[in-house]
């Protein structure tokens, strides 16, 4: 018989990758940091696999883990799009707020915990991806709001900020540049290989990964440069090497139309912190 996966069990798992501890996760999935812990391991029951490497608090992710992430990733997307095409794209909870990664790092535990101080009563959907596909939800009206990155001169920019390099810095001194990068589309992918080709700098991609905190480890470990902005990781951010300039990156708000009541709340929360950045 084939392995049934529980969503909330897969959405856990992806919430502590995208939060980076079971802290932050069980505020997102609204358990408690022992249920969230049981359901971990009963989804590695199911898959006979660990998905985590455990050091005290620190937890990283398995090969098997890593594998897995991708499509829990995949499979909680189309749920939520069969549950908003059944529902003609309303689901339970009135505010349905999307973000990429590294917003939801620096932004998601304050945000909403500033909307829930303000809304008690309200619900709220939170999905954490790539600009590009949290773009084509909004389209789509399975988000009412999107945080995202685009163009310095994006109509939606509420701020700009500097892409920089990051890693160890006796890398960027090698012949052939190694990179770390998320999976494409990713703007600071393209943008890091762009830079070094028009500089004329050989590279080759020495780490490739769908989320953050992968991305975040293989620069602590030293295995690539990679290009974010300045918040990714203050302690590797590189200054004064040889490597090429980098254009400006816009931080974008996106809304659907005639959001009223507790979601256009939420906006504007979310527009008035990603400006103080």
């Amino acid at each position: 018989m084939p392995v049934n996966l529980p969503t909330n069990l897969l959405r856990s798992f992806v919430a502590i990758v995208d939060t980076g501890s079971m802290l932050n996760a069980s505020e997102r999935v609204f358990v408690t940091q022992s249920a969230l812990s049981l359901q971990i391991k009963r989804l590695e029951e199911l898959l006979q696999q660990t998905l985590f490497h455990r050091d005290g608090r620190r937890l990283t992710l398995t090969p098997a883990g890593d594998l897995m992430l991708d499509y829990a990733r995949k499979v909680l997307t189309l749920h939520d799009e069969a549950v908003a095409a059944v529902s003609a794209g309303h689901f339970n909870g009135p505010a349905r707020i999307g973000m990429v990664q590294d917003f939801a790092e620096i932004l998601l535990s304050g945000l909403l915990a500033q909307f829930a101080e303000l809304h008690p009563d309200a619900q709220i959907y939170s999905r954490v991806a790539g600009t590009a596909e949290l773009l084509g939800q909004l389209e789509r009206r399975q988000l009412d709001i999107v945080l995202g990155y685009g163009l310095p001169n994006d109509p939606g920019a509420v701020s700009t900020a500097d892409m920089v390099w990051f890693g160890e810095a006796a890398l960027a001194g090698r012949d052939v540049i190694p990179l770390a990068v998320l999976e494409q589309p990713c703007r600071f992918r393209e943008a890091a290989i762009r830079a070094l080709e028009d500089a004329g700098r050989s590279f080759r991609i020495t780490v490739e990964t769908p989320n953050l905190t992968t991305l975040r480890a293989a620069v602590e470990a030293g295995l690539g440069l990679t290009v974010r902005t300045p918040p990714f990781l203050p302690q590797a951010l590189l200054d004064g090497t040889s490597l090429p300039d980098l254009p400006r990156v816009s931080c974008i708000l996106l809304t659907a139309s005639g959001l009223d009541g507790a979601t256009g709340h939420l906006a504007d929360l979310a527009r008035r912190t990603v400006a103080a950045l």
